[in-house]
Protein backbone atom coordinates (compact mmCIF):
# COMPACT_ATOMS: atom_id res chain seq x y z
CA UNK A 1 0.00 0.00 0.00
CA UNK A 2 1.29 3.64 -1.17
CA UNK A 3 -1.09 5.45 1.03
CA UNK A 4 0.28 5.05 4.69
CA UNK A 5 3.76 5.86 3.19
CA UNK A 6 2.43 8.98 1.35
CA UNK A 7 0.63 10.50 4.39
CA UNK A 8 3.51 10.33 6.69
CA UNK A 9 5.96 11.66 4.38
CA UNK A 10 3.36 14.72 3.80
CA UNK A 11 3.10 15.00 7.59
CA UNK A 12 6.70 14.86 8.31
CA UNK A 13 7.35 17.59 5.55
CA UNK A 14 4.56 19.33 6.86
CA UNK A 15 6.06 19.09 10.45
CA UNK A 16 10.20 19.77 9.28
CA UNK A 17 9.97 20.89 6.22
CA UNK A 18 13.51 20.33 4.46
CA UNK A 19 16.76 20.03 6.00
CA UNK A 20 18.89 22.98 6.49
CA UNK A 21 22.18 20.79 6.93
CA UNK A 22 23.30 17.64 5.07
CA UNK A 23 20.02 17.23 2.68
CA UNK A 24 21.14 14.59 0.23
CA UNK A 25 19.98 16.98 -2.94
CA UNK A 26 22.85 19.56 -1.51
CA UNK A 27 25.44 16.59 -2.07
CA UNK A 28 23.91 15.22 -5.34
CA UNK A 29 23.45 18.78 -6.32
CA UNK A 30 27.43 19.15 -5.61
CA UNK A 31 28.61 15.45 -7.00
CA UNK A 32 26.44 16.76 -10.36
CA UNK A 33 28.93 19.46 -10.35
CA UNK A 34 32.22 17.27 -10.13
CA UNK A 35 30.28 15.20 -12.60
CA UNK A 36 29.96 17.99 -15.52
CA UNK A 37 33.63 18.82 -14.90
CA UNK A 38 34.38 15.43 -15.52
CA UNK A 39 32.68 15.00 -18.39
CA UNK A 40 33.31 18.05 -20.24
CA UNK A 41 36.99 17.45 -19.58
CA UNK A 42 36.77 14.09 -21.10
CA UNK A 43 34.62 15.14 -23.93
CA UNK A 44 37.06 17.91 -24.30
CA UNK A 45 34.08 20.79 -23.93
CA UNK A 46 35.38 22.76 -21.34
CA UNK A 47 32.89 25.41 -19.71
CA UNK A 48 34.68 28.52 -21.40
CA UNK A 49 36.85 28.27 -24.40
CA UNK A 50 38.11 30.40 -27.34
CA UNK A 51 36.86 27.96 -29.59
CA UNK A 52 33.61 26.62 -29.12
CA UNK A 53 33.25 23.10 -29.46
CA UNK A 54 30.87 21.12 -31.38
CA UNK A 55 27.37 20.88 -30.71
CA UNK A 56 26.98 16.91 -30.91
CA UNK A 57 30.01 16.66 -28.78
CA UNK A 58 28.63 19.09 -25.96
CA UNK A 59 25.03 17.04 -25.94
CA UNK A 60 26.89 13.39 -25.37
CA UNK A 61 28.81 14.99 -23.29
CA UNK A 62 25.51 16.09 -21.02
CA UNK A 63 23.72 13.15 -22.14
CA UNK A 64 26.26 10.69 -20.50
CA UNK A 65 26.81 12.87 -17.46
CA UNK A 66 22.74 12.69 -17.07
CA UNK A 67 22.66 9.30 -17.01
CA UNK A 68 25.67 8.47 -15.02
CA UNK A 69 23.58 11.25 -12.32
CA UNK A 70 20.35 9.65 -13.26
CA UNK A 71 19.87 6.05 -14.34
CA UNK A 72 22.62 4.41 -11.99
CA UNK A 73 20.86 5.63 -8.66
CA UNK A 74 17.50 4.94 -9.75
CA UNK A 75 18.51 1.05 -10.47
CA UNK A 76 20.71 0.78 -7.06
CA UNK A 77 17.77 1.56 -5.58
CA UNK A 78 15.32 -0.73 -7.43
CA UNK A 79 17.77 -3.28 -6.35
CA UNK A 80 17.98 -2.26 -2.99
CA UNK A 81 14.06 -2.07 -2.64
CA UNK A 82 13.79 -5.62 -3.99
CA UNK A 83 16.09 -6.79 -1.47
CA UNK A 84 14.43 -5.58 1.80
CA UNK A 85 11.39 -7.29 3.71
CA UNK A 86 7.98 -5.47 3.42
CA UNK A 87 8.31 -3.04 6.16
CA UNK A 88 12.10 -1.97 5.68
CA UNK A 89 10.87 -1.08 2.23
CA UNK A 90 8.23 0.86 3.30
CA UNK A 91 10.26 2.67 5.76
CA UNK A 92 12.76 3.60 3.55
CA UNK A 93 9.69 4.74 1.07
CA UNK A 94 8.73 7.44 3.68
CA UNK A 95 12.50 8.70 4.11
CA UNK A 96 12.87 8.64 0.18
CA UNK A 97 9.22 10.63 -0.88
CA UNK A 98 10.09 12.68 2.29
CA UNK A 99 13.15 14.04 1.30
CA UNK A 100 11.42 14.81 -2.34
CA UNK A 101 8.85 16.31 -1.09
CA UNK A 102 9.11 20.83 -1.06
CA UNK A 103 5.71 21.83 0.42
CA UNK A 104 6.44 23.44 3.40
CA UNK A 105 9.90 24.88 2.19
CA UNK A 106 7.94 26.25 -0.91
CA UNK A 107 5.42 27.74 1.32
CA UNK A 108 7.94 29.12 3.66
CA UNK A 109 10.14 30.74 0.71
CA UNK A 110 6.89 32.77 0.02
CA UNK A 111 5.80 33.87 3.38
CA UNK A 112 9.21 35.10 3.10
CA UNK A 113 8.47 37.28 0.21
CA UNK A 114 5.52 38.92 1.91
CA UNK A 115 6.64 39.52 5.10
CA UNK A 116 8.91 42.49 3.82
CA UNK A 117 6.05 43.88 2.15
CA UNK A 118 3.72 44.10 4.79
CA UNK A 119 6.37 46.04 6.37
CA UNK A 120 7.05 48.26 3.09
CA UNK A 121 10.64 46.86 2.28
CA UNK A 122 10.26 46.48 -0.80
CA UNK A 123 14.54 45.82 -1.37
CA UNK A 124 14.07 42.97 1.50
CA UNK A 125 11.10 41.51 -0.66
CA UNK A 126 12.71 41.42 -3.67
CA UNK A 127 16.05 40.16 -2.40
CA UNK A 128 13.82 37.11 -0.91
CA UNK A 129 11.90 36.59 -4.11
CA UNK A 130 15.42 36.75 -6.04
CA UNK A 131 16.02 33.25 -4.15
CA UNK A 132 12.88 31.49 -5.60
CA UNK A 133 12.75 33.04 -9.21
CA UNK A 134 15.19 33.25 -12.10
CA UNK A 135 14.25 36.72 -13.24
CA UNK A 136 15.64 39.98 -12.81
CA UNK A 137 13.74 41.34 -9.21
CA UNK A 138 16.36 44.63 -8.59
CA UNK A 139 13.60 46.69 -10.25
CA UNK A 140 10.32 45.18 -10.07
CA UNK A 141 7.75 46.98 -8.15
CA UNK A 142 5.53 45.48 -5.27
CA UNK A 143 3.02 44.22 -7.48
CA UNK A 144 5.15 42.36 -9.80
CA UNK A 145 7.01 40.65 -6.70
CA UNK A 146 3.60 39.02 -5.39
CA UNK A 147 2.91 38.19 -9.10
CA UNK A 148 6.26 36.68 -9.53
CA UNK A 149 5.64 34.82 -5.97
CA UNK A 150 2.31 33.31 -7.16
CA UNK A 151 3.52 32.12 -10.27
CA UNK A 152 6.59 30.71 -8.05
CA UNK A 153 4.11 28.70 -5.76
CA UNK A 154 1.83 27.34 -8.82
CA UNK A 155 4.74 26.18 -10.89
CA UNK A 156 7.12 24.85 -7.99
CA UNK A 157 3.92 23.26 -6.37
CA UNK A 158 3.82 20.81 -9.56
CA UNK A 159 7.46 20.31 -9.42
CA UNK A 160 8.20 20.23 -5.70
CA UNK A 161 5.01 18.11 -4.16
CA UNK A 162 2.26 17.07 -6.89
CA UNK A 163 4.91 15.70 -9.29
CA UNK A 164 6.75 13.97 -6.70
CA UNK A 165 3.82 12.20 -5.40
CA UNK A 166 2.67 11.03 -8.79
CA UNK A 167 5.90 9.16 -9.90
CA UNK A 168 5.48 7.71 -6.50
CA UNK A 169 2.60 6.09 -6.71
CA UNK A 170 3.60 4.96 -10.76
CA UNK A 171 7.00 3.43 -9.43
CA UNK A 172 7.47 3.98 -5.71
CA UNK A 173 10.69 5.56 -3.76
CA UNK A 174 12.81 4.41 -7.41
CA UNK A 175 10.24 6.38 -9.53
CA UNK A 176 9.93 9.33 -7.20
CA UNK A 177 14.02 9.04 -6.84
CA UNK A 178 14.34 9.30 -10.61
CA UNK A 179 12.18 12.56 -11.29
CA UNK A 180 13.66 14.16 -8.40
CA UNK A 181 17.01 13.46 -9.74
CA UNK A 182 15.82 14.46 -13.17
CA UNK A 183 14.39 17.72 -11.98
CA UNK A 184 17.50 19.05 -10.21
CA UNK A 185 19.61 18.48 -12.86
CA UNK A 186 17.32 20.77 -15.30
CA UNK A 187 16.89 23.37 -12.41
CA UNK A 188 20.98 22.92 -13.00
CA UNK A 189 21.53 22.57 -16.50
CA UNK A 190 18.23 23.23 -18.15
CA UNK A 191 19.11 26.92 -19.20
CA UNK A 192 19.38 28.43 -22.51
CA UNK A 193 22.46 30.07 -22.44
CA UNK A 194 25.91 29.46 -24.11
CA UNK A 195 27.18 27.17 -21.52
CA UNK A 196 23.96 24.72 -20.93
CA UNK A 197 22.50 25.19 -24.68
CA UNK A 198 23.75 21.70 -25.46
CA UNK A 199 25.51 20.18 -22.58
CA UNK A 200 21.83 20.75 -20.98
CA UNK A 201 19.93 19.51 -23.58
CA UNK A 202 19.02 15.94 -22.18
CA UNK A 203 18.64 17.33 -18.75
CA UNK A 204 16.08 19.89 -19.91
CA UNK A 205 13.89 17.13 -22.40
CA UNK A 206 13.74 14.43 -20.20
CA UNK A 207 12.54 16.90 -17.24
CA UNK A 208 10.03 17.93 -19.79
CA UNK A 209 9.15 14.23 -20.30
CA UNK A 210 8.47 13.32 -17.00
CA UNK A 211 6.62 16.55 -16.04
CA UNK A 212 4.83 15.77 -19.00
CA UNK A 213 1.54 14.13 -17.91
CA UNK A 214 2.04 14.63 -13.60
CA UNK A 215 1.65 18.88 -14.98
CA UNK A 216 -1.52 18.21 -16.44
CA UNK A 217 -2.95 16.25 -13.29
CA UNK A 218 -1.80 19.11 -11.57
CA UNK A 219 -3.75 21.57 -13.62
CA UNK A 220 -6.79 19.45 -13.37
CA UNK A 221 -6.18 19.49 -9.67
CA UNK A 222 -5.60 23.10 -9.62
CA UNK A 223 -9.02 23.94 -11.17
CA UNK A 224 -11.08 21.46 -8.95
CA UNK A 225 -9.70 23.10 -6.10
CA UNK A 226 -10.17 26.24 -7.35
CA UNK A 227 -13.16 28.32 -9.84
CA UNK A 228 -13.38 25.11 -12.15
CA UNK A 229 -14.85 26.46 -15.01
CA UNK A 230 -12.31 29.61 -15.09
CA UNK A 231 -9.46 27.53 -14.82
CA UNK A 232 -10.24 25.00 -17.35
CA UNK A 233 -10.93 27.96 -20.28
CA UNK A 234 -7.64 29.14 -19.41
CA UNK A 235 -5.87 25.86 -19.46
CA UNK A 236 -7.52 25.34 -22.86
CA UNK A 237 -7.02 28.88 -24.65
CA UNK A 238 -3.85 30.05 -22.95
CA UNK A 239 -1.51 27.53 -22.28
CA UNK A 240 -0.66 26.60 -25.16
CA UNK A 241 0.70 30.36 -25.73
CA UNK A 242 3.58 29.73 -23.03
CA UNK A 243 6.88 28.78 -23.62
CA UNK A 244 7.20 25.84 -21.58
CA UNK A 245 4.88 22.98 -22.34
CA UNK A 246 4.06 22.04 -18.65
CA UNK A 247 4.09 25.17 -16.66
CA UNK A 248 1.62 26.76 -19.35
CA UNK A 249 -1.18 24.36 -18.55
CA UNK A 250 -0.17 24.14 -14.54
CA UNK A 251 -0.20 28.03 -14.33
CA UNK A 252 -2.50 28.78 -16.50
CA UNK A 253 -4.87 26.50 -14.98
CA UNK A 254 -4.26 27.84 -11.55
CA UNK A 255 -4.28 31.60 -12.28
CA UNK A 256 -7.75 30.84 -13.57
CA UNK A 257 -8.39 28.58 -10.02
CA UNK A 258 -7.49 31.57 -8.34
CA UNK A 259 -9.32 34.67 -9.93
CA UNK A 260 -6.28 36.11 -11.11
CA UNK A 261 -4.27 38.10 -13.78
CA UNK A 262 -0.59 36.70 -13.64
CA UNK A 263 1.93 35.98 -16.44
CA UNK A 264 3.10 39.28 -18.50
CA UNK A 265 6.46 40.48 -19.93
CA UNK A 266 9.53 39.78 -17.78
CA UNK A 267 13.15 40.71 -17.77
CA UNK A 268 15.57 37.26 -17.30
CA UNK A 269 19.66 37.88 -17.75
CA UNK A 270 18.72 41.95 -19.08
CA UNK A 271 16.43 40.82 -21.96
CA UNK A 272 12.44 41.38 -21.85
CA UNK A 273 10.63 38.70 -22.55
CA UNK A 274 7.23 39.42 -24.05
CA UNK A 275 5.12 36.47 -22.05
CA UNK A 276 1.35 36.32 -22.49
CA UNK A 277 -1.14 36.79 -19.72
CA UNK A 278 -2.29 34.13 -18.07
CA UNK A 279 -5.54 33.72 -15.93
CA UNK A 280 -8.69 35.73 -15.38
CA UNK A 281 -10.16 38.11 -13.14
CA UNK A 282 -8.33 40.72 -11.16
CA UNK A 283 -4.25 41.87 -10.25
CA UNK A 284 -2.82 39.89 -7.43
CA UNK A 285 -2.41 41.52 -4.05
CA UNK A 286 -0.65 40.61 -0.99
CA UNK A 287 -3.05 37.78 0.73
CA UNK A 288 -3.08 36.30 -2.69
CA UNK A 289 0.32 35.06 -2.22
CA UNK A 290 -1.41 32.76 1.14
CA UNK A 291 -4.61 32.10 -1.74
CA UNK A 292 -1.90 30.21 -3.73
CA UNK A 293 -0.59 27.99 -0.81
CA UNK A 294 -4.01 27.46 0.31
CA UNK A 295 -4.91 26.55 -3.50
CA UNK A 296 -1.91 24.05 -3.40
CA UNK A 297 -2.70 22.34 -0.32
CA UNK A 298 -6.20 21.85 -1.66
CA UNK A 299 -5.09 20.53 -4.22
CA UNK A 300 -2.46 17.96 -2.61
CA UNK A 301 -5.30 16.85 0.09
CA UNK A 302 -7.50 16.16 -3.74
CA UNK A 303 -4.34 13.70 -4.78
CA UNK A 304 -4.48 12.15 -1.55
CA UNK A 305 -8.26 11.38 -1.36
CA UNK A 306 -8.57 9.94 -5.62
CA UNK A 307 -5.01 8.40 -4.47
CA UNK A 308 -6.91 6.26 -1.20
CA UNK A 309 -10.27 5.61 -3.07
CA UNK A 310 -8.17 3.94 -5.98
CA UNK A 311 -6.06 2.14 -3.69
CA UNK A 312 -9.23 1.44 -1.66
CA UNK A 313 -10.90 0.18 -4.95
CA UNK A 314 -8.35 -2.27 -6.03
CA UNK A 315 -8.06 -3.62 -2.41
CA UNK A 316 -11.89 -4.38 -3.02
CA UNK A 317 -11.62 -5.92 -6.00
CA UNK A 318 -8.28 -8.02 -5.03
CA UNK A 319 -10.66 -9.99 -2.00
CA UNK A 320 -13.91 -9.87 -3.69
CA UNK A 321 -13.08 -11.39 -7.28
CA UNK A 322 -9.09 -12.03 -8.28
CA UNK A 323 -8.64 -14.09 -5.30
CA UNK A 324 -12.21 -16.20 -5.55
CA UNK A 325 -10.94 -16.60 -9.33
CA UNK A 326 -7.56 -17.80 -7.95
CA UNK A 327 -8.39 -20.23 -5.13
CA UNK A 328 -10.65 -21.66 -7.57
CA UNK A 329 -8.81 -22.58 -10.13
CA UNK A 330 -6.53 -24.42 -7.81
CA UNK A 331 -9.47 -26.34 -6.22
CA UNK A 332 -10.80 -27.18 -9.69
Amino acid sequence: MVTPSIVIALLADRMFGEMTRFHPLVGFGRLANWVEDRSRRLAQVPASASVVPSAGRQRVAGAFAWAFLVIMPTALMVVLHAALNVWVAMLVDVIVLYFCLGGRSLAEHARAVARPIYTGDLEGARKQLSRIVSRDTEHLDSQSVIKATIESVLENGSDAVLAPLFWFVVAGAPGVLCYRLCNTLDAMWGYRNDRYLHYGRTAARMDDVLNWLPARCCALSYALAGRLSVALRCWHSQAPMWDSPNAGPVMAAGAGALGLVLGGPARYNNVLRRRPLLGEGTQPQLDDIEGAIGLLRRATGIWVAVIVVCECVIWYLTFTMILPLFWASIWA
